[in-house]
């Protein structure tokens, strides 16, 4: 009996953390820009919070097998466009000055949230 409970506990601290990271990701990519513009380097946001392209299929996938609202997956999607801009502009370039870049991410974060807001209310009101 002790081990179902162990792994019954187990599956919930899973899910748990499967709907935390990724807000815990849009902040520190949130964070991240931000300090950035400033001319603020912390690597270690970086070892936190850097994705790479297998941990953000992961996450994925883990939202549509657990059945997560497009609440918890719109972080997700926040940090997928936040790195496609950031890798664009790596490579490619984006004509913008510092503070026009800037400006971009928080215009996309400020959609994102009003999105994430209305998302979590409708679900809220399902319920």
């Amino acid at each position: 009996m002790e081990e179902s409970t162990y792994i019954k506990a187990l599956h919930k601290l899973l899910l748990l953390t499967l709907k935390v990271i990724p807000m815990l990701l849009a902040l520190v990519c949130l964070l991240n820009t931000t300090l950035s513009y400033f001319e603020i380097d912390l690597v270690i946001l970086s070892y936190i919070g850097g994705v790479s392209i297998l941990p953000l299929i992961f996450l994925y996938l883990s939202s549509y097998a657990f059945r997560f609202c497009e609440y918890h997956r719109m972080f997700l999607h926040y940090v997928t466009l936040n790195w496609v801009i950031n890798i664009y502009d790596y490579y490619i370039g984006i004509p913008l000055s510092d503070r026009n870049m800037l400006a971009l991410y928080l215009i996309i974060t400020c959609i994102f949230l009003f999105v994430i807001l209305y998302l979590y209310l409708k679900s809220r009101k399902k319920k």
